[in-house]
């Protein structure tokens, strides 16, 4: 890390430099890519624009038609692309492909700004790199648990039989009373649904993003998302969707369920708005609403 920041503070603003390989697109603040949108949004016969783009990075003209409906498609992209291709969506990456689009103008003007949020990234990364590692336990002659074992109510302690659930469920604590609903429906019912309700079945004392994507990843077939304003001011939240999301790019595998709970004030989350979604807040359809849940959960 120590290395990449020494690059950074080397790179003079060159656009595309190497060591923007090595920063991913979320480091990117709102600025850049709202900046970068007002070059690409307009549709123009003699500049390419977030079309060209968006093809550059293989989307299909489905795909592409569907952006085309986002207030500033250039930033639906750039979020989109990061969950679509984990690993190598990065500033070098993007650079190269504004080149190759001739998009000269963009590149001038983005430089500054560019430069800027990958050098704080790398700073940020050179930061954490430096800091002391914690020892893992105080006695060294204790036996040591790893941090993926044991981490719900009825885990086997040794890993050997890890507990495993049809879902698990993404919720903001302030929505917990649709949650213990979803839990009468679907656990105590006919359906038999076995739920990963964090309050509930994760003990406590391991790291929460160790574990959290332990559970979505390994341990829960699907994840339901339980939508509404308050989901969409968690941190954790916003962490379990994306990573879930990176485990299955468009979708393909059914693995992710949004479920809106709550009338909403804001703006329907943009990055789920390509997934199907379950209505709790529809009055004619919400009695087929705890059928229809059980049953994409209980697809195979």
């Amino acid at each position: 890390m120590a290395q990449e920041a020494a690059a950074a503070e080397g790179a003079a603003g060159v656009p595309g430099a190497a060591w923007a390989e090595a920063v991913p697109l979320t480091a990117l603040n709102y600025g850049a890519r709202r900046r970068l949108g007002l070059f690409l949004n307009p549709r123009a016969a003699v500049a390419a624009d977030w079309t060209a783009l968006a093809e550059r990075l293989g989307y299909e003209f489905l795909e592409i038609k569907r952006l085309e409906a986002e207030a500033d498609p250039t930033a639906r992209l750039l979020e989109d692309w990061p969950a679509r291709c984990p690993g190598r969506a990065t500033v070098g990456r993007l650079l190269a492909l504004l080149r190759a689009l001739e998009r000269h103008d963009a590149l001038a003007d983005l430089a500054p700004r560019i430069e800027e949020d990958c050098k704080k990234y790398l700073e940020r990364k050179r930061q954490e790199a430096d800091r002391p590692l914690q020892v893992p336990a105080v006695d060294s002659s204790e036996p040591r648990t790893l941090e993926t074992r044991g981490i719900t109510t009825r885990d086997d302690p040794l890993g050997q039989t890890p507990e495993l659930f049809d879902a698990f469920i993404c919720y903001c604590y302030k929505d917990i009373e649709f949650v213990q609903e979803m839990i009468q429906e679907l656990e105590q019912t006919e359906h038999k649904l076995k739920l990963c309700v964090f309050d509930r079945d994760v003990l406590p004392g391991a790291c929460v993003w160790t574990i959290t994507s332990e559970l979505i990843e390994k341990r829960c077939r699907r994840m339901v998302v339980v939508i509404s304003d308050d989901y969409l001011d968690s941190e954790e939240c916003d962490f379990q969707t994306k990573f879930a999301l990176s485990l299955s790019p468009g979708a393909r595998l059914k693995r992710l369920i949004p479920v809106k709970c709550k009338h909403m004030k804001k703006k329907f989350p943009s990055i789920l708005k390509f997934i199907t979604v379950c209505d709790y807040t529809n009055q004619h359809t919400q009695k087929w609403f705890w059928i229809r849940l059980a049953k994409s959960l209980l697809l195979p």
